[in-house]
């Protein structure tokens, strides 16, 4: 008599598949598993790249003032981005990934629970103060007329969507830190094609759909993100997860919530201290009249956009290492970091040099205006050659992360920070020149990189 063997169940199959994602992470070779994490965070990231491609070019379509106002509006929501996602997501990440390295895995469901209690809290505040405070923000930054107005048109409606950013990449950070990269990637891929549609389209008034201008713009951001936030959240609570989800604000642990906020505290330094650096350099060019600001804002969003590259990197990085020290592993997770680094570093110093040399590939898309151009192709061709250190420097913070350890990381961010605030007061002037700015902003990258090295180089990971 034969007998059948029974097919698999389902919590037979997803507990093999994190088996499988948990041998990966703790013994399989370095750069084939990091480069197989980092696909699908890079496939999906890329789609921000799509979305400010495309969202700059229909703003460009609205007219110069505002791509202006986007120029003063963006670094406010990228922030959000670098906070929730870069800060927070990859302390969470890291935190669950030490745990599951060490075999616990109802702390990692604890630590998961109290990241999205704080996901709620700071998205809830943050949300308020920008909608409360976007306008003398923006007046700092040198805005006004026409500028100011477009740049509030696009705030006091995108401010909506930041609890859904908080929420959406706090669920996506908590699946990283198991190595399960695909289903974060997909949710925020489609997430980048619905801002694309709902933006273009309400922005510019497509077919017989109003035209909203900024405001349409913004109902896009809002849509895509929370609309990611309800498909993560079914997926956690689906029992399909390594670390499910129950939102039981009881069950919530403040020693799990101490964890992630010692950590993530910190790490929030930096993103605070990359947008002040872009804030500060940004008033700087608003001196010197709105061509150079709009050419300006053209420039900076491909320095934005390459922040998703470091960032699949990096974290791809944040399991690896946290796992490996999480095991006792330290020589593996040194390892790690440095090649995640030293890829970075190769693959955005390429791309600097490239849009350096021709820096058209990139600002004529946007604009045909000839003083626009010029501000642009100047700032390209002069930042380009600090890419590589701000993908190394960006890197090696995600890696850190990973091990918990941030202090010195930090330093070198404030170092870059310090170098454009000072930098600023001597080149700003009667005589001032964009080019002079944008040689501040170059140096600063530099300087980032490398302080970042010799922080990780010194620091005792345990």
């Amino acid at each position: 008599m034969t007998h059948t063997v029974p097919p698999p169940t389902p919590a037979a199959v997803i507990a093999h598949r994190a088996d499988k994602r948990a041998a990966m992470l703790k013994s399989g070779a370095i750069i084939p598993t990091l480069l197989l994490l980092t696909l699908p965070n890079l496939i999906a990231l890329g789609s921000s790249a799509v979305v400010s491609i495309a969202e700059t070019a229909y703003v460009g379509r609205i007219g110069v003032a505002a791509l202006g106002g986007i120029a003063l509006a963006f670094p406010i929501f990228m922030l959000m981005q670098m906070l929730s996602a870069g800060a927070m997501g990859g302390t969470i990440s890291g935190a669950i990934s030490r745990a599951l390295g060490a075999g616990d895995v109802d702390a990692a469901r604890g630590l998961a629970r109290a990241a999205v209690m704080i996901a709620v809290t700071l998205g809830l505040t943050l949300a308020a103060l920008v909608r409360g405070f976007g306008e003398p923000i923006f007046r700092a930054l040198g805005g006004s007329g026409a500028v100011l107005d477009q740049a509030l048109a696009f705030s006091n409606v995108a401010t909506w969507a930041i609890p859904g950013i908080w929420l959406a990449n706090t669920l996506s950070s908590i699946l990283r830190g198991s190595g399960n990269m695909g289903v974060p990637a997909a949710t925020l891929l489609a997430a980048g094609l619905v801002q694309v549609a709902v933006g273009g389209a309400l922005g510019l008034g497509i077919g017989p759909l109003p035209r909203l201008g900024m405001q349409g713009v913004a109902i896009g951001q809002v849509t895509a993100f929370w609309t990611a936030t309800l498909v993560l959240s079914a997926y956690l609570g689906s029992g399909r997860a390594t670390v499910g989800l129950s939102l039981d604000a009881a069950a919530v642990r403040a020693t799990h919530a101490a964890v992630l906020l010692r950590v993530g505290c910190v790490a929030m330094l930096s993103p605070l201290f990359s947008v002040g650096s872009v804030l500060v350099l940004t008033r700087l060019v608003a001196e010197l009249g709105p061509e150079a600001l709009a050419g300006y804002g053209i420039g900076v969003r491909l320095e934005f956009l390459l922040i998703p590259i470091a960032f699949s990197v990096g974290v791809a990085s944040v399991p690896m290492v946290g796992t490996a020290l999480g095991s006792g592993n330290l020589e593996r997770a040194r390892n790690v970091a440095w090649t995640s680094g030293g890829l970075a570093f190769a693959v955005l110093a390429l791309i600097g040099i490239v849009i350096a040399w021709m820096p058209g590939l990139w600002a004529n898309l946007f604009t045909d205006a000839a003083p626009v151009r010029l501000a642009a192709y100047t700032y390209l061709g002069i930042a380009g050659y600090g890419f590589g250190f701000f993908g190394l420097g960006l890197c090696l913070y995600f890696a850190s992360q990973g091990a918990g350890r941030m202090g010195g990381v930090i330093l070198a961010q404030a170092a870059r920070f310090v170098v454009i605030v000072v930098g600023g007061t001597i080149v700003l002037g009667p005589d001032a020149r964009a080019e002079d700015v944008f040689l501040l902003s170059a140096g600063a990258m530099i300087v980032m990189g490398l302080g970042t090295t010799l922080a990780v180089k010194i620091a005792k990971w345990r």
